[in-house]
Protein backbone atom coordinates (compact mmCIF):
# COMPACT_ATOMS: atom_id res chain seq x y z
CA UNK A 1 0.00 0.00 0.00
CA UNK A 2 1.48 3.28 -0.79
CA UNK A 3 1.86 5.97 2.00
CA UNK A 4 -1.26 8.03 0.92
CA UNK A 5 -3.78 5.41 0.52
CA UNK A 6 -2.28 5.03 4.34
CA UNK A 7 -3.02 8.21 5.30
CA UNK A 8 -6.33 7.93 3.99
CA UNK A 9 -7.45 5.13 5.65
CA UNK A 10 -6.32 6.37 8.73
CA UNK A 11 -7.94 9.14 8.15
CA UNK A 12 -10.99 7.76 7.19
CA UNK A 13 -10.86 5.45 10.33
CA UNK A 14 -11.12 8.60 12.55
CA UNK A 15 -14.23 10.20 10.95
CA UNK A 16 -17.25 9.72 12.87
CA UNK A 17 -20.22 8.59 10.49
CA UNK A 18 -22.88 10.61 11.09
CA UNK A 19 -26.34 10.37 9.52
CA UNK A 20 -28.80 13.65 7.87
CA UNK A 21 -31.48 12.67 10.35
CA UNK A 22 -28.49 13.16 13.45
CA UNK A 23 -27.09 16.68 12.21
CA UNK A 24 -30.81 17.87 11.50
CA UNK A 25 -31.44 16.66 15.08
CA UNK A 26 -28.69 19.56 16.24
CA UNK A 27 -31.01 21.97 15.60
CA UNK A 28 -33.69 20.42 17.28
CA UNK A 29 -31.62 19.98 20.45
CA UNK A 30 -30.36 23.99 20.42
CA UNK A 31 -33.95 24.32 19.91
CA UNK A 32 -34.85 22.93 22.83
CA UNK A 33 -32.18 24.84 24.71
CA UNK A 34 -33.75 28.01 23.92
CA UNK A 35 -36.85 26.85 25.27
CA UNK A 36 -35.24 26.43 28.90
CA UNK A 37 -34.75 30.08 28.84
CA UNK A 38 -31.02 29.25 30.25
CA UNK A 39 -28.20 30.55 28.22
CA UNK A 40 -25.81 28.34 29.71
CA UNK A 41 -27.57 25.43 27.99
CA UNK A 42 -28.04 26.92 24.93
CA UNK A 43 -24.01 28.26 25.24
CA UNK A 44 -23.26 24.82 25.75
CA UNK A 45 -24.35 23.90 22.01
CA UNK A 46 -21.28 26.00 20.78
CA UNK A 47 -17.65 24.94 20.77
CA UNK A 48 -15.30 26.54 22.99
CA UNK A 49 -14.21 28.91 19.65
CA UNK A 50 -17.17 28.99 17.82
CA UNK A 51 -18.54 31.87 16.22
CA UNK A 52 -21.91 33.46 16.51
CA UNK A 53 -22.97 35.98 14.33
CA UNK A 54 -26.35 36.56 14.88
CA UNK A 55 -29.71 37.51 13.77
CA UNK A 56 -30.11 40.25 15.92
CA UNK A 57 -26.82 42.05 16.85
CA UNK A 58 -24.62 43.42 14.78
CA UNK A 59 -21.31 42.21 17.06
CA UNK A 60 -19.83 38.83 16.14
CA UNK A 61 -19.81 37.17 18.95
CA UNK A 62 -16.26 34.67 19.31
CA UNK A 63 -16.16 33.38 23.11
CA UNK A 64 -18.39 32.05 25.20
CA UNK A 65 -18.93 34.87 27.24
CA UNK A 66 -19.70 36.79 23.95
CA UNK A 67 -22.07 34.61 22.64
CA UNK A 68 -24.08 33.62 26.37
CA UNK A 69 -24.19 37.55 26.72
CA UNK A 70 -25.77 37.71 23.01
CA UNK A 71 -28.61 34.94 24.53
CA UNK A 72 -29.30 36.39 27.86
CA UNK A 73 -30.94 39.33 25.74
CA UNK A 74 -32.22 36.75 23.01
CA UNK A 75 -33.87 34.68 25.31
CA UNK A 76 -36.00 37.44 27.22
CA UNK A 77 -38.29 36.60 23.75
CA UNK A 78 -39.17 33.09 24.30
CA UNK A 79 -38.10 32.32 20.82
CA UNK A 80 -38.93 28.94 19.31
CA UNK A 81 -37.31 28.24 16.01
CA UNK A 82 -39.12 26.22 13.39
CA UNK A 83 -37.01 24.95 10.21
CA UNK A 84 -38.79 26.22 7.17
CA UNK A 85 -36.22 24.41 4.62
CA UNK A 86 -33.01 23.19 4.83
CA UNK A 87 -29.88 21.08 3.29
CA UNK A 88 -27.39 19.01 5.07
CA UNK A 89 -23.73 18.54 4.28
CA UNK A 90 -21.97 15.96 5.97
CA UNK A 91 -18.03 15.18 5.95
CA UNK A 92 -15.38 13.46 8.46
CA UNK A 93 -16.20 15.42 11.78
CA UNK A 94 -17.61 18.26 10.01
CA UNK A 95 -21.08 18.80 9.27
CA UNK A 96 -22.84 21.95 7.65
CA UNK A 97 -27.29 22.64 8.28
CA UNK A 98 -27.80 25.48 5.67
CA UNK A 99 -31.69 27.18 5.01
CA UNK A 100 -33.70 28.83 6.44
CA UNK A 101 -36.32 29.47 9.55
CA UNK A 102 -38.54 31.18 11.07
CA UNK A 103 -38.50 32.14 14.75
CA UNK A 104 -42.05 33.09 16.94
CA UNK A 105 -41.90 34.84 19.92
CA UNK A 106 -44.00 35.31 23.15
CA UNK A 107 -45.21 38.93 21.65
CA UNK A 108 -46.74 37.45 19.04
CA UNK A 109 -43.91 38.39 15.96
CA UNK A 110 -41.81 36.12 13.73
CA UNK A 111 -38.86 36.68 12.33
CA UNK A 112 -37.95 34.47 9.19
CA UNK A 113 -34.05 34.01 9.05
CA UNK A 114 -31.34 32.39 7.14
CA UNK A 115 -29.14 30.17 8.91
CA UNK A 116 -25.61 28.27 8.51
CA UNK A 117 -24.35 25.94 11.17
CA UNK A 118 -21.31 24.53 10.94
CA UNK A 119 -20.77 21.40 13.38
CA UNK A 120 -17.68 19.63 14.55
CA UNK A 121 -17.31 16.80 16.57
CA UNK A 122 -14.99 17.74 19.43
CA UNK A 123 -14.75 15.75 22.56
CA UNK A 124 -17.39 13.12 21.62
CA UNK A 125 -20.10 15.59 20.73
CA UNK A 126 -21.41 17.87 17.49
CA UNK A 127 -20.94 21.25 18.51
CA UNK A 128 -21.45 24.11 17.20
CA UNK A 129 -18.50 25.72 14.98
CA UNK A 130 -19.96 28.33 13.58
CA UNK A 131 -23.62 29.89 13.45
CA UNK A 132 -24.80 32.83 10.90
CA UNK A 133 -28.11 33.58 11.37
CA UNK A 134 -29.44 36.81 9.08
CA UNK A 135 -32.99 38.32 8.70
CA UNK A 136 -34.41 37.46 4.89
CA UNK A 137 -33.37 40.81 2.95
CA UNK A 138 -37.08 40.32 1.24
CA UNK A 139 -40.21 40.65 2.44
CA UNK A 140 -42.03 36.72 2.25
CA UNK A 141 -45.02 38.34 1.46
CA UNK A 142 -42.67 40.34 -1.82
CA UNK A 143 -42.55 36.55 -3.17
Amino acid sequence: MSTSVLAQTAASASCVPASERQIEALFDRWNASLATQDPDKVVANYAPDGVLLATVSNQPRTSPAEIRDYFVKFLKGAPQGKIDSRTIRVGCNVAQDIGTYTFKFKDGKAVHARYTYVYEWLNGQWLIAHHHSSAMPESIAAK
